[in-house]
């Protein structure tokens, strides 16, 4: 597994590194929906909607705004290596538009077990009375509003997998309730345990 800080994180993220080195840059970009700069030899990434830069040459990750500041120096185990391994291996494969749980992707019964299980009580902790500030925090992260529930939003931490919240507001009869999907094609693009920590990340995101 590439889940955590330890041995296994670091030879997942020296893996990933090196496999992109060898990469085509065009075919990276075409399937990754990147960009790439032949000047300083980065790939180009939109994460959350922010640019994030990727050096392979350098091993060198970098970004010029404050979100880009919280994914690769507040949550590095979160967001790099998911980000390297999805330059690995995104495929031109667009969204399907069907929602699945993440328990029912290839693998998914690691959301369902111990300390993987998605803390989802943040959003409810900090949303379950608000869906107003629940939509303006996804703003800030470039989602875009949706019809579900009381408040839904799609963010973007890559391209082409799209994470959905959904939230339901607590009454007097029901408690706040919130919920999280991924596309259908999600695990074309990444392996399970990164889809993990790709959801982890935009909780922790939604949740500052």
């Amino acid at each position: 597994m590439l889940i955590g800080e330890g041995q296994d994180w670091q030879e997942g993220m020296e893996q990933a590194w090196d496999l992109l080195a060898e990469r085509n840059p065009e075919d990276v970009c075409w399937k990754a929906k990147a960009d790439f700069s032949k000047s300083d030899g980065c790939y180009v990434l939109p994460i959350f909607g922010e640019k994030v830069y990727v050096c392979p040459e350098k091993r060198e990750i970098r970004g010029d705004s404050e979100l880009a500041d919280v994914l690769l120096n507040e949550l590095p185990h979160f967001s790099i290596v998911p980000l390297l391994w999805y330059l690995n291996n995104a495929r031109d494969i667009p969204p399907s538009g069907n929602l699945v749980n993440p328990r029912e992707v290839e693998g998914g019964q690691i959301f369902t077990q111990g300390s993987y299980i998605l803390p989802l009580e943040r959003i409810v902790e900090k949303y379950g009375t608000s869906a107003r500030d629940f939509l303006e925090r996804g703003d800030t992260l470039g989602g875009e509003r949706l019809e579900y529930g009381d408040a839904s939003l799609r963010l973007l931490p890559f391209p082409r997998v799209p994470v959905v919240f959904i939230l339901w507001e607590g009454d007097e009869e029901f408690p706040a309730r919130a919920d999280i999907l991924f596309d259908e094609t999600c695990s074309l693009h990444l392996p399970t345990d990164t889809l993990w920590s790709t959801a982890m990340l935009s909780i922790l995101m939604m949740t500052r």
